[in-house]
């Protein structure tokens, strides 16, 4: 907004009309354009209707009914599955507690400047993300819309996992769990354990063969899986229900959704400490290995995480806050929001470890008995000698210390012939170094471990509707990134729209339940959103720092907010984030030329995972994803920069109205500014032409009555005043 508004508002104050018939009788005769127009006013006297700046005609929009609504839906939007299953895994990957480090710096960095940014936006312009951009440039506006691609590709597959999560709460109300044991499977002859579970464990067992029943490659379809294009059909189902009415509707789902997990998470932290081994699984997970910390691969990881876990470019954080008043403290809320992710990965990671350390625990019991076991037998045969073996020894109730001095002992004695013995170290860190992530630790990790907890029943069932509830938070705001928008710029009504929105995504969704649906998941993980998202983001900043400016960024924000932000903001966003989103951009791209494309099949004769690459029809499909979700912002850009469609509504709906009830003309309008082919700023609106008649309250009209908004209930400044600035938000 203009630094001098203000004041042109107070000098204005006294030649606003003080109504229609006012106005009627100051008409100039010869003014034909202005005859020929009708003006339509809302006069309904208690109907409080936000007009924005910048905005020809401007319908009611939805609010939140509180602002606790309003910060459950921003936490259940950035706190999702990747909190759980994904920062855990980094954080043991890359120098336990010293990875905190990183991820805290590059979260001050670039994690809360550009939630600020897409914040504040959402706010000032109180549109979704296809309007704000195309308000603030135009020729960048297809950064709304590779947006919408992207939040639809997410979409599709990240419901896909919500309905795994299904299947498995739908199994978990039965004793004992059925991926506790591994089937046993008869003949005619005689009874045996099922070779593949034989061979795995039970729980992947359960996984790739019971849930997914998977195919041995991408290129093997293996028709549908029934049972998970049900449980698809009902998230799609659970999701249309909570989005059809909008905030409206979805922002009553938050108070469950969004709190849900907390009560979840806090319950399986007391309950995982207090099991055996949970501590050795915490310990490891903060032991600092600061030598990994400085390794350039520990921060672009940390970069990324910080990224994707605020949900930024997605627009589900441009059309939350969309819905608030202009006055709202989004800066406050940016840090809040931030802070609570953090600390929310924090605890996940403590519980995700207290767990893992307790099943580690487990296993290396049995990896002890079991070599002990053998210990015994090579005493018996005289391969080892019972001298060598301490006194103090008991192998029926021998402990992890014990067993690991009798283990060197031999290891020293024996020095060749060592290997051929079979026996195993069996230490509780080699099992947590086992780094899981994603479906293998929700799946298969922690299901194993949760099948040894008392009551395991419970825990499942708890387990799995936590999950539900963090993907439903988040495919809520992946949604609304698609919905509002859309809702915004071509005016159709948002039921409507939901329900298509939902059916189409549905349909598409079916290849990722057929029995090779799994790989289609890891191919859209992998090739739909990182690259295109860094693009979006990385333009985003530009189009504020550079294209519109960021003094008058931090004059909006101060004439929204009542006070300046700090300075560090201006640096971040005009300096320090564009470089380090640059360098983030370019390390993603050389890890991905590094990496070969591909994905772990599982086979089901050797019962593992083997890494296939994809086949060159996969390739194909992988680099569209990337092309597609990217594709929108250089196809605006060249379509309003070498204007290639005529703008032919050069008519009285490019009117500037200033503050006010709206008022409509029966002219065919351009409906939002936000149109994606002639989406323009106000200052390139054109103006009608009224003739240098300026309409001015008449001397010795009332005063004129505000509304309880402060905006003025009844009448309009209608002139040709080129030197009348318009907001720039």
């Amino acid at each position: 907004m203009p630094k001098n508004s203000k004041v042109v508002k107070r000098e204005l104050d006294d030649e606003v009309i003080e109504s229609v018939k006012d106005l009627l009788s100051n008409e100039d005769s010869a003014d034909d354009a202005f005859k020929k127009s009708e003006l339509l006013v809302d006069d309904q006297e208690h109907k409080d209707v936000d007009v924005e700046e910048g905005s020809d005609v401007e319908d009611e929009r939805p609010a939140w009914n509180s602002k606790l609504q309003y910060i459950l839906a921003q936490v259940g939007f950035s706190v999702g599955l990747g909190n759980v299953w994904r920062f855990p895994y980094l954080c043991q990957k890359n120098g336990g507690g010293a990875y905190l480090v990183p991820y805290f710096i590059l979260l001050m960095i670039i994690g809360i400047p550009l939630f600020f940014l897409e914040l504040s936006v959402g706010q000032r312009i109180r549109r979704g993300s296809i309007g704000v951009w195309n308000y603030i440039s135009p020729t960048l506006g297809g950064i709304g819309f590779a947006s919408c691609v992207v939040c639809f590709f997410v979409a599709l597959y990240y419901n896909v996992i919500i309905g795994w999560s299904l299947f498995y709460f739908s199994q978990s109300f039965q004793h004992p769990l059925p991926w506790d044991q591994c089937p046993l499977v008869k003949n005619a002859s005689h009874t045996f354990v099922e070779p593949e579970c034989e061979k795995s464990s039970a729980t992947t067992y359960y996984w790739y063969r019971e849930a997914l029943n998977i195919s041995n490659s991408l290129s093997e379809s293996g028709g549908l899986n029934w049972k998970m294009t049900l449980c698809l059909l009902a998230a799609w189902v659970l999701v249309c229900l909570a989005m059809i009415k909008g905030i409206q509707s979805s922002g009553k789902i938050m108070y469950f959704s969004s709190l849900f997990p907390y009560v979840v998470l806090i319950c399986f932290l007391v309950r995982g400490l207090l099991l055996n081994g949970s501590m050795d699984g915490i310990r490891h997970m903060f032991t600092p290995k600061l030598e990994i910390m400085l390794e350039p691969k520990v921060w672009r990881e940390a970069a990324t995480q910080v990224f994707f876990a605020l949900g930024l470019g997605f627009g589900g954080v441009i059309a939350f806050s969309s819905y608030n008043k202009r006055d709202n403290n989004c800066h406050f809320d940016a840090v809040l929001v931030s802070f609570i992710n953090f600390f929310t990965s924090v605890l996940a990671t403590l519980v995700v470890f207290a767990v893992l350390g307790f099943k580690a625990n487990i296993i290396n019991e049995k990896c002890i008995t079991q070599n002990s076991e053998k210990i015994l037998k090579l005493l018996k045969i005289g391969n080892l000698s019972q001298d060598m073996i301490p006194h103090h020894i008991n192998f029926s109730s021998i402990t992890a210390d014990d067993y690991n001095l009798v283990y060197d002992i031999i290891q020293k004695v024996k020095e060749e012939e060592f290997p051929a013995l079979g026996l195993k170290s069996c230490q509780i860190e080699d099992e947590l170094n086992k780094a899981v992530q994603g479906t293998g630790l929700a799946f298969i990790a922690f299901t194993e471990a949760m099948t040894h907890f008392p009551a395991s029943p419970f825990w499942s069932v708890m387990f799995f509707l936590m999950l539900v509830n963090l993907g439903l938070g988040s495919m809520f705001g992946t949604i609304e990134g698609i919905i509002t928008p859309i809702v915004d710029t071509f005016k159709v009504r948002k039921e409507i729209l939901t329900v298509i929105c939902c059916l189409v995504a549905f349909l598409i969704g079916l290849i990722f339940v057929q029995r090779s649906g799994n790989y289609f998941v890891t191919m859209f993980d992998d090739y739909s959103a990182t690259l295109p998202l860094l693009i979006v983001v990385i333009l985003e900043n530009i189009a504020i720092s550079q294209v519109y400016g960021m003094d008058k960024f931090m004059e909006d924000l101060k004439d929204m907010l009542g006070f300046s932000p700090n300075q560090y903001y201006y640096y971040m966003w005009k300096y320090v984030s564009p470089v380090v989103l640059l360098f983030l951009l370019v390390a993603s791209i050389v890890q991905m030329g590094l990496s070969p494309p591909g994905y772990n099949a599982w086979i089901e004769e050797k019962a593992t995972e083997e890494f296939l690459s994809y086949p060159p029809w996969g390739m194909i499909v992988c680099i569209s994803l990337m092309i597609l979700a990217i594709l929108p912002v250089p196809i605006v850009f060249i379509v309003r920069r070498c204007n290639l469609i005529d703008d032919s509504s050069g008519s009285l709906a490019a009117v500037s109205y200033k503050r006010g009830r709206i008022i409509k003309e029966p002219v065919n309008l351009e409906g939002d500014d936000a149109s994606l082919i002639h989406g323009k700023i106000p200052s390139e609106l054109p103006s009608p032409n009224f003739g240098k008649n300026i309409y001015r309250k008449q001397t010795g009209s009332p005063t004129l009555d505000t509304a309880p908004n402060g905006r003025y209930g009844i009448g309009y400044l209608m002139a040709d005043m080129p030197d009348m600035p318009e907001s720039d938000l």
